[in-house]
C-alpha cells in the first residue's frame, strides 16, 4: 500500500523525518509531496525545499520525494493513493488537521488521512521555529539535517 506525505517542508526537521520513517515501516511506499501553492511565504523556494527533502530523505527506504501542485487529493488520485499522512504534534494542531483531513473527505472520499505523532523529543519542533532559530543564530543540530543548516544560514547571509 501507497501512503503520501503533504506538506511545505520549509524547511524540513527531524521532526518530518520522524514521521517520515515512521511511515516507511507501515506503508510499501511514501511519497513524500513537497507543496508548491502555500497560503504563507516561503523561505525557500519550490526547488530548494524539493532538494532539502531528497537530501535528507535519502536512507529512507521505500521514499519517493516529488513536488506538486494544486489540490493534495488530485495528487493523492494521479498517483493511485488513498492514504495521507499527517503529523501531529499537540492538541493545538489537531483542530487544524482535523479541519483539512474532513475537508479532504469531502473533496474525495476514497481519501483517507493517517495521523501520525512524532517521538517525544521532535513533539516541539516546527518549520517556522526553525527559521526564527535560524534569524536569531541559535543553534540548528539538534533540529535540522546539516545541509538544512547550511541553507538556512545562507539564507540569513541574504544568499
Amino acid at each position: 500500500m501507497k501512503a503520501i506525505y503533504p506538506g511545505t517542508f520549509d524547511p524540513i526537521t527531524f521532526g518530518h523525518l520522524n514521521i517520515l520513517e515512521k511511515a516507511a515501516k507501515m506503508f510499501d511506499e511514501v511519497i513524500l509531496a513537497v507543496a508548491d501553492y502555500t497560503a504563507k511565504q516561503n523561505y525557500f523556494t519550490l526547488e530548494e525545499r524539493l532538494e532539502q527533502c531528497k537530501e535528507a530523505a535519502k536512507g529512507i527506504p521505500n521514499i519517493k520525494v516529488i513536488s506538486f501542485s494544486g489540490l493534495v487529493v488530485d495528487f493523492a488520485r494521479q498517483n493511485n493513493c488513498r492514504i495521507l499522512i499527517r503529523g501531529l504534534r499537540a492538541v493545538s494542531d489537531f483542530e487544524y488537521e482535523l479541519s483539512l483531513a474532513l475537508t479532504n473527505i469531502k473533496l474525495s472520499e476514497d481519501i483517507e488521512t493517517v495521523f501520525l505523532v512524532p517521538s517525544l523529543r521532535y513533539m516541539y519542533l516546527s518549520s517556522s521555529m526553525i527559521r526564527q532559530l535560524a534569524e536569531l543564530d541559535g543553534e540548528l543540530k539538534d533540529f535540522v539535517p546539516p545541509h538544512v543548516i547550511k541553507a538556512l544560514k545562507e539564507r540569513v547571509r541574504g544568499g
